[in-house]
């Protein structure tokens, strides 16, 4: 069973999408889309440096368009679709509960309001690489940070105020790394909870579908069968956190035997590497990477 992700905030590089201007029907996409998203995505994928693409109000629109153009490129229908956070938007899409235009303007309303959630207080993700999950859990609860993010693969994410975070570095798990993130808040935290209250107003005016390709949830790693409950599901999520080791569980037990990463890939199948050893991965970063992806599927 081919699997297709689609990756979350972060994941963006200047420049990333440059070379996927040359691919047919690409610049016309997103030109199409920037109006959708109210912004210029070409420009913020092209010439924008690491600051401005940092933005949150940028970031998620330009990530969910990137995903779903390179999508398109490559032009295959999977037996599975997942998305790491923002990307679930991509992932909702793709498998025909949403419209690309209703999945974008969803994400530029979640990306607004994040962004003007994270304005309130002060606060950040670190990356928890390494240590014994139970010790890593622990500490993150003692210093009242929220595992934001629980990847699988020896990897978790905690979120919280920016003291709480460096009293967390003083107190760091034994055998664990730990790495800031370059975000602008703590995500899929209540501190994000103002957001949660604007999206679901605004997903209010959409009538899903139902998805029509197996579609994992964020939330637990279930199939979503249900458009109502698939957007009442993204609604949540903005602050709840990512459980991807569960979704990652789930492609196991599903028979995954092969994973393809959208644009701006490599994260979802680095983590894939660890956590589904011996399943093919290919991450879509250049358009070479394209007959790679074709390779694989054969």
């Amino acid at each position: 069973m081919l699997a297709i992700v689609a990756p979350g905030q972060g994941a963006q590089t200047p420049g990333f999408l440059t070379p996927w201007l040359e691919v047919p029907g690409f610049a016309d996409r997103l030109a199409a889309w920037s109006d959708v998203a109210g912004l210029d995505l070409i420009a913020y994928g092209t010439t924008a440096g690491a600051d401005e693409i940092r933005d949150t109000a940028v970031a998620q629109p330009l990530l969910v368009a990137a995903a779903l153009a390179s999508a398109e490129a490559l032009g295959v229908t999977p037996g599975l679709l997942a998305g790491h956070s923002v990307g679930e938007f991509a992932a909702a899409a793709l498998s025909g509960a949403l419209t690309a235009e209703q999945a974008l303007a969803l994400v530029r309303e979640r990306a607004q309001a994040m962004a003007k959630a994270a304005a309130v207080t002060e606060t950040g993700m670190t990356a928890v690489l390494g240590g014994v999950e139970a010790d890593v859990l622990a500490a993150v609860e003692r210093h009242g940070l929220t595992p934001a993010n629980i990847n699988g693969a020896g990897q978790i994410v905690a979120g919280g105020t920016l003291e709480q975070l460096a009293a967390f570095k003083d107190d760091a798990p034994a055998r664990a790394r730990l790495i800031p993130l370059s975000v602008a808040g703590a995500f899929h935290t209540a501190h994000m909870a103002p957001a949660v209250a604007h999206l679901r107003e605004a997903a209010a005016s959409v009538t899903p579908a139902d998805p029509a390709v197996r579609l994992l949830s964020n939330a637990d790693g279930q199939t979503v069968t249900d458009g109502a409950d698939l957007v009442e599901r993204l609604v949540g999520q903005v602050s709840s956190p990512v459980r991807w080791d569960l979704c990652m569980t789930a492609m196991a037990e599903l028979g995954v035997t092969a994973i393809i990463e959208l644009l701006p890939g490599g994260t979802l199948t680095g983590l894939a590497k660890r956590g589904l050893r011996g399943v093919p991965t290919v991450a879509l970063k250049t358009p070479d990477d394209l007959d790679a992806a074709r390779e694989l599927i054969k």
